[in-house]
């Protein structure tokens, strides 16, 4: 059987006119989301960083639809401005016209967490092996993001940078495979680490410094709609200079750093809090201190080798609906 046709499949000229006329629809797993831009240089950013998801020429129902345009009258002309839209809500102060696909996955962020409130959001990185994940729950500034990207690229099935979906019924954690934000240093750092890493435009001059987006594997892609198993939660904290540690986190302490770095916690009530107290119960929670990434890699890997053995109490791991 064929495989579907991918946006990295797609002319520049041809995925313009779809932004432009119809839209582009992105099936992240957890969300679906259609695209529409008169940008160009948004159009070819997408074509890098999204390159590996479906081309969904018949979009069907979506979670949000999204617009990031360029602002009309003089700021076409003086200082472009570019604006984002959420189903026809400006959110967002206009961004400069030269950050489109970092004002797009900004906008993203703040769409769909407002448009999953069924299932627990937690702010957290989530990658996996065998089906078994790690979530890194985490504020600003911890290496989050960077760690994820790391991971992923050491052979970790990527199912979230931003958002670690969480089934309330079944505990079970549901992708959205979306490129990672790199900022500053981070850039650089991953680049050099794995020169095979896929890349898109850097964006000098955004509200958080440089950012750059890399681009989820094939294989992360194709299996956003299979869910995988808490494992362990780990809170990371990027210290430079600093010896690789792992620390035990208590269950009370787990619990009121998940409630605190989660979108929807109050929102859910009682399904909130029950889950929340069953993945610290069933998880071991960790705080990770790091410097190199090369020792934080290896220290992951044998804190889930360590606990892959084990039968746990979470049911089997099924598809998702």
């Amino acid at each position: 059987m064929s495989q579907q046709p991918t946006v990295g499949g797609l002319t520049a000229p041809s995925l313009v006119q779809r932004m432009t006329e119809v839209g582009l629809t992105v099936d992240f797993g957890a969300a679906r989301v259609r695209i529409f831009t008169d940008c160009e240089p948004l159009a070819s950013a997408i074509l890098s960083v999204y390159q590996h998801f479906p081309d969904e020429q018949h979009s069907g129902f979506v979670d949000a639809t999204v617009q990031v345009l360029r602002v009309r009258g003089l700021r076409r002309f003086i200082n472009p401005q570019i604006e984002f839209l959420s189903d026809a809500n400006r959110p967002f102060e206009p961004f400069p016209a030269d950050t489109t696909l970092p004002l797009l996955e900004w906008g993203m962020n703040y769409a769909l967490s407002d448009r999953i409130f069924h299932y627990l959001v937690l702010h957290a990185g989530v990658v996996a092996k065998n089906n078994r994940a790690v979530l890194f729950p985490a504020i600003p500034g911890s290496g989050k993001s960077t760690l994820t990207a790391a991971l992923h690229l050491s052979g970790y099935r990527l199912l979230s940078d931003e958002f670690g979906v969480i089934e309330p019924e079944s505990g079970h954690l549901i992708p959205m495979v979306r490129p990672v934000a790199l900022k500053n240093n981070s850039v650089p750092i991953i680049r050099d680490r794995f020169p095979s890493a896929v890349l898109g435009p850097i964006f000098p001059k955004t509200k958080k410094g440089e950012v750059s987006h890399l681009a989820p594997s094939l294989d992360s892609v194709r299996a956003r709609h299979t869910v995988a198993v808490p494992a362990v939660v780990v809170f990371p904290r990027y210290a430079k200079g600093a010896r690789c540690r792992l620390e035990d986190v208590d269950a009370a302490s787990a619990f009121n750093r998940l409630a605190v770095n989660s979108f929807n916690y109050e929102f859910l009530g009682p399904k909130g809090f029950l889950r929340v107290t069953d993945l610290v119960r069933k998880c071991p929670c960790k705080q990770l201190i790091f410097d190199s990434l090369d020792d934080a890699i290896a220290t992951i890997d044998d804190l889930l080798e360590s606990i892959e053995g084990s039968k746990g109490s979470w049911e089997s791991v099924t598809d998702a609906a």
